[in-house]
């Protein structure tokens, strides 16, 4: 999948979080819910700036676009990971590199291919998925 200026959406999913990443020509500029990565709290900053990096490692050239990341549902955790996702897929989009798509998925495979699992449905006429009703005998 090669990258087109008209094409600028990419987005991630990790549980109910979904992440969608807006790609404009720029200087490199990460903006997670308009709010620059600089701004958020270490771990959430070094976890979208690991592809980024990865990216950087491999290929040694700066970024050229700014990265406008837009994330609902699910929690802070959650929509994080659906970030780095959509950080990612944007990246490989943009290079279209096979060596840098061997050398994430080396690193952590969450960071290109979505996790499905998801809560399992609770049953009918029990309490939660897995529980049932204690049975008494006497």
């Amino acid at each position: 999948m090669n990258y087109k200026p008209e094409q600028t959406i990419f987005s991630g999913k990790r549980k109910t979080a979904v992440s969608k990443i807006r790609v404009k020509p720029g200087n490199g500029k990460i903006f997670y819910n308009m709010i620059p990565i600089s701004e958020l709290n270490l771990f959430h900053k070094l976890a979208l700036s690991e592809p980024v990096r990865i990216y950087q490692q491999i290929l040694g050239d700066d970024l050229k676009y700014d990265f406008y990341i837009k994330t609902v549902g699910g929690g802070k955790e959650g929509q994080i990971q659906a970030s780095r996702l959509t950080l990612a897929r944007a990246l490989l989009a943009i290079s279209g590199s096979d060596v840098l798509k061997k050398a994430i998925i080396r690193y952590d495979r969450n960071m290109l291919v979505e996790d499905v699992r998801r809560k399992e449905t609770r049953k009918p006429g029990d309490s939660r998925a897995r529980s049932k009703r204690q049975k008494s005998y006497r």
